[in-house]
């Protein structure tokens, strides 16, 4: 994982960097993280053209065109290291209307109530409008 922001209440963002940081986030958060993950991973993977032709050096490259061109997936963690949010943004973090960002808390609850602060210093951070109403996707009662 790479530090991204600190935020209030001394909690912290990362970007999930790694498969295995997403399986992780999926069995701790209780959601699906993990395959959301895997199909953007492999969907920036096919777009890649490598440099060379030689075959060792085909994959030169490689890991910075799939993180520039997938999603960014970050974690929101406290001051323990226990998750608390699981965040999926534009690729580069960067705002695309066309993307619809996601913000889930445990087991897919609503993240906002509890660390509406840490998404609005991530959003700040990032110059990104991170409202409720776009980026959580589930209904609320």
């Amino acid at each position: 994982m790479r530090y991204i922001c600190d935020a209030p209440g001394g909690k912290t963002w990362f970007r999930i960097e790694t498969e295995a940081e997403a399986v992780t986030e999926s069995d701790v958060m209780k959601h699906a993280v993990e395959k959301f993950f895997r199909r953007e991973q492999e969907k920036a993977a096919q777009t890649y053209q490598p440099a060379s032709k030689v075959s060792f050096e085909q994959e030169i490259g490689l890991k910075a065109h799939i993180q520039r061109e997938m999603p960014m997936f970050l974690t929101l963690r406290d001051g323990e290291g226990n998750p608390l949010a699981t965040a999926m943004l534009a690729p580069g973090g960067h705002e695309d209307r066309s993307f619809r960002p996601i913000i889930v808390g445990l087991a897919n609850s609503d993240p906002y109530v509890e660390h509406g602060e840490a998404i609005r210093a991530l959003g700040q951070h990032l110059g990104l409008s991170l409202e409720r109403a776009r980026c959580y996707p589930y209904r609320r009662d």
